[in-house]
């Protein structure tokens, strides 16, 4: 019978299918890993399967315990799946940015899932990654997976990941392309790979434009499950042990937009519905392959499907709110009502004082005396991004809260904010904006493109479009 005795035989064995290039024939070939059609749905089922059986040797998981992470998602399923195949409880941490697709599979797979807030620095004791420890601490009988630190995360790459794409191109890869998050599929496969080749192997990393790994500032981006964020408050910027430096020759950053757009593009044009890591990487493919010739080969690993994403990748509405579409062409849109191409922002941790001085600044110019809020850095070059938008300031609330001393001049304003102002994207139309204005009453709105605030605008500017 062509049969299997359990649900872990079927983790990883992933296909290769080749990729449409604009190059055509004379370009290298591209063939992407379609590891969403593991059993469990992602790359990171190899390292789910692979950390559990490696705590079973080293007795770190005994019978009837317990599996802990913090997780985006993906390893989280990889984990679940297997602990419930094997009769281990699951306790996952996720950041509240996870989409709910995949906090549905979580659960799906019987584990119990803790959201916590994303966005906090990494000594914050809520943070998914210490409230993780936390639970593994006070739970007898728990053992913390820690997939960034754990060398069978690298290791099961290696050992799996890694042989196949070169069984399956019969020798002939001579470049390879994977994200970078816990930085383990791209070490373990790539070392792998220049291990058997001898050193002919050349291995990119995809990162996000705003990911520290490539150069970023580290601020938040829109893609889950990749590259590197840094919280501005963060003391001690810690980078994974998964990720070996040393196995990969080059990163190519991509925005968020084109990561995104990608993404829509495959599904649409090739029939390969991917998530938002998926578009990442073939984004840099594309790139990498444009460069080369017919007698390279690149292959390209997509870590999970777009059926986790549909409520933001493939919603139109999401992407159109996040201004990363342009809208209807001839419509008024939002973004034509912006006056200003910065939007007033306050570092949350500034004095008093110091948010005075930007609120006067904003009336002497004729602007409206109010600006966002948030932990990102002020500065003409720094738009913030949607999550960093934590709250706002008004010149009048302020003004008043220090005359009747409720603050004084040297007191941070980060616990003195007022609620986050909404935000539009710059293709919505502008009557649907002005209508959803009126209803809740804001007056003020965040104007975003590419999910960061560039200006901020006003009922009256916006009737001025009509």
């Amino acid at each position: 019978m062509d049969v299997h005795e359990s649900v872990l035989e079927l983790v990883g064995g992933t296909p290769l299918v080749r990729l449409r290039t604009p190059g055509g024939e004379g370009s290298a070939a591209l063939y992407a890993k379609l590891e969403y059609l593991s059993a469990g749905g992602s790359v990171k089922d190899r390292i789910g399967l692979h950390m559990i059986e490696q705590a079973e040797r080293d007795g770190l998981l005994r019978p009837g315990g317990t599996v802990v992470e913090a997780t985006s998602g993906n390893t989280g399923a990889g984990l679940a799946m297997v602990a419930a195949a094997k009769g281990y409880r699951a306790v996952l941490v996720v950041p509240d940015k996870t989409s709910a697709e995949k906090v549905a599979t979580l659960r799906g797979f019987g584990a119990e899932v803790v959201v916590r807030r994303s966005g906090l620095p990494a000594e914050d004791p809520e943070n998914v990654f210490n409230t993780a420890a936390r639970i593994a601490e006070e739970t007898p009988g728990s053992w913390l997976a820690g997939q960034y630190d754990n060398p069978a995360n690298p290791g099961a790459h290696y050992a799996t990941t890694g042989p196949e794409i070169w069984r399956q191109t019969d020798g002939r890869v001579t470049h390879l392309v994977a994200c970078v998050g816990t930085g383990g599929t791209i070490s373990g496969t790539g070392r792998y790979l220049k291990e058997v080749s001898g050193g002919a192997v050349q291995v990119t990393g995809a990162d996000p434009v705003a990911s520290v790994y490539s150069g970023g500032d580290g601020r938040p981006y829109f893609v889950e499950a990749t590259g590197h964020v840094r919280h501005p408050e963060t003391v001690d910027d810690v980078w994974p042990t998964s990720y070996h430096q040393d196995v990969v020759d080059e990163l190519v950053a991509v925005s968020d937009r084109d990561s995104l757009l990608t993404v829509r593009q495959l599904a649409r044009e090739q029939g390969l519905m991917v998530g938002g890591s998926s578009g990442l990487a073939v984004a840099a493919a594309q790139r990498v392959a444009a460069g080369l010739g017919p007698e390279s080969l690149v292959v390209v690993i997509l870590p999970d499907s777009g059926r986790q994403y549909l409520s933001k990748y493939f919603n139109d509405a999401w992407l159109l709110r996040l201004g990363f579409l342009d809208g209807e062409p001839g419509a008024a849109r939002v973004g034509d009502a912006v006056r200003d191409s910065s939007l007033p922002y306050v570092n949350r941790l500034s004095t008093v004082a110091e948010a005075l001085a930007v609120l006067r600044s904003l009336r002497d110019r004729g602007l409206p005396p109010v600006a966002a809020a948030g932990p990102c850095p002020a500065g003409p070059d720094r738009a913030p991004t949607v999550p960093e938008l934590a709250g706002s300031l008004s010149l009048d609330a302020l003004s008043a809260a220090l005359s009747d001393g409720t603050v004084k001049p040297d007191t941070p304003v980060r616990d003195h904010l007022g609620a986050p102002l909404p935000h539009f994207g710059v293709g919505e139309r502008v009557d649907a904006v002005l209508a959803e204005l009126e209803e809740s009453g804001a007056e003020l709105a965040v104007v975003v493109r590419d999910g960061h605030g560039v200006g901020m605008v006003g009922r009256a500017a916006l009737r001025a479009l009509l």
